[in-house]
């Protein structure tokens, strides 16, 4: 086989707390069309990522990607900070 890695998903959102040693938390937001209403929603969601290096501080805006899980709610890992 060659040596290609496997397609990850890939978030963008905001860093609300880096207060934790190697885990930050991220808040993503994504807009979508309701389907019976047909009106534009705004939906957000939090997600604990890993990051080895805390580089990430609090308002920062990242990428994340999924990952092995590091704990009960850390299935992510810090891609890069934009």
């Amino acid at each position: 086989m060659t040596s290609k890695t496997k397609f990850k998903r890939r978030l963008d959102g905001v860093v609300v707390s880096s207060k934790q040693e190697q885990t930050i938390v991220v808040n993503v937001q994504r807009r979508f069309k309701h389907a019976k209403y047909s009106k534009f929603v705004n939906e957000s969601k939090k997600y604990h990522a890993h990051d080895m290096k805390n580089t990430a501080s609090e308002g920062d805006k990242v990428t994340i990607i999924e990952s092995r899980p590091y704990s009960k709610l850390k299935k992510w890992e810090l891609l890069r900070v934009n």
